[in-house]
């Protein structure tokens, strides 16, 4: 049979795939910006018909019906990475949240830690020879799709085919759903004082050699440096995800990829956020692979690329180095995601440089402000960078170098860099604790 009949055979509504979930199944949702939007709202509108339905995904993004109070007992959120459509279900305790590493959210349901009855995925239409990709989220979905019993797909003719380790064949689709709209837009930013990220952006970039293989974390601070890197020669991309701001220095030419160690020439991330220039700009480009997280995070092929810089950012972080970026005291806030895969992957990298930024200063609804870098951590706060591992620390006052430092150094080196109304304190707690 031809791939043309079997897809065919297998073309559905949304609300006749999802009647293949029964109750008590766990379910695969793909997530951040390739959510499968049909299939997601039939299962909710069946979902009165179910129960104990296990609905596991890292981070989603956009609205989130299927944490809504009136589903609890039909479907449960178990996430891997709490996203803020999801977190005040997981703080009130109607939704729950598995931590792990960015580089084992896959290997959970490969090893059956987690064994998957349906993937919901989100594809681009087949190629000539009968093979989908999964467009602008590849790390994280691949392998829980092939680990799944069965498949439903959403079929998107505006979805970008990516290149890389993307590809599902149709034979693998159980139902496919036909659909046809934009792939969600979400531009990187920065909550709070622009002039602070751009301040930190700065920094960052002076750490930053000709020839470096850059991962970029979630959020404002590592898109902003992008436009600090003009200067610089042959840089190369390695990340878990990447957006918008990396079109303007392959066009520029600073990012060539041409004296990276692994994949030389190559973009190579498990998955992408922005906006349709982006989608449209990836959309069967050779210059961009995508792969499977358990690849792209795995410390030991991130420490393969030399010059390997790293950035991520951090909740907070106490005077011997502990970083906080999980959680907000005993509040669970977000996930480890990739930070530690990174951080240990650029640690063990030749002329590696791995990075934890963030503004010196919170300031909240309340109109006080709090510093970022404090004495201890708040109880209950989760320590996703370890003290043994991190290396800098950047704020908008500068960089503090932690590898090989005492704790004195290391208290002295972060008050520098702290807010300074809040180094008066800061010396007077070190001192109180014998830091200083």
């Amino acid at each position: 049979m031809s791939w043309q009949s079997i897809y065919q055979s297998r073309v559905c509504t949304a609300d006749e795939a999802v009647k293949c979930v029964e109750s008590g199944n766990r379910v695969f949702l793909t997530g951040n910006v390739s959510i499968p939007k049909f299939l997601l709202g039939a299962l909710v509108k069946r979902a009165p018909e179910l129960q104990n339905v296990e609905l596991c995904h890292a981070l989603t993004i956009g609205s989130a019906e299927y944490v809504s109070p009136e589903l609890e007992g039909h479907l449960r959120v178990n996430t891997l990475f709490i996203g803020h459509n999801v977190r005040k279900a997981v703080q009130e305790g109607r939704a729950d949240f598995t931590p792990v590493l960015l580089s084992e959210f896959t290997l959970l349901f490969k090893n059956n830690v987690l064994p998957l009855d349906v993937a919901f995925v989100h594809v681009s239409p087949p190629d000539e020879h009968g093979f989908c990709s999964l467009g602008v989220e590849v790390g994280l979905t691949k392998t829980p799709a092939e680990s799944a019993k069965i498949i439903i797909a959403e079929v998107n003719d505006q979805m970008p085919r990516t290149l890389g380790d993307a590809f599902l064949h149709v034979s693998r689709l159980n139902y496919i759903v036909p659909v046809n709209y934009p792939i969600l837009e979400l531009a990187m930013s920065e909550d709070g004082d622009q002039a602070v990220v751009e301040s930190i952006a700065g920094h960052i970039a002076d750490l930053i050699p000709d020839g470096a293989t850059m991962q970029m974390g979630i959020g404002g601070i590592p898109d902003a440096v992008l436009k600090y890197l003009y200067n610089k020669k042959d840089l190369g991309i390695h990340t878990e995800l990447f957006s918008d701001g990396v079109i303007d220095l392959v066009e520029a030419g600073v990012i060539t990829n041409a004296r990276k160690t692994i994949h030389n020439g190559k973009i190579i991330a498990g998955f992408i956020i922005g906006t349709k220039r982006l989608y449209d700009w990836v959309d069967d480009n050779p210059l961009i692979e995508l792969h499977r997280t358990e690849y792209i995070n795995d410390p030991f092929v991130i420490a393969q690329n030399d010059r390997m810089v790293a950035i991520n950012s951090a909740i907070e972080i106490d005077l011997t180095g502990q970083v906080c970026a999980d959680s907000i005291g005993y509040k669970l806030y977000s996930g480890v995601g990739g930070q530690l895969d990174f951080v240990y992957g650029a640690s063990r990298s030749k002329g590696g440089v791995p990075i934890i930024a963030l503004p010196s200063m919170a300031l909240l609804r309340d109109g006080t402000s709090l510093s970022k870098i404090v004495p201890v951590l708040k109880p209950g706060a989760g320590v996703v960078t370890t003290r043994n591992h991190v290396r800098f620390i950047v704020t908008e006052y500068g960089v503090a170098e932690l590898y090989g430092k005492t704790i004195r150094q290391r208290a002295q080196a972060l008050i520098n860099i702290a807010h300074p109304e809040f180094r008066e304190e800061l010396t007077c707690k070190a001192k109180e604790m014998n830091y200083l």
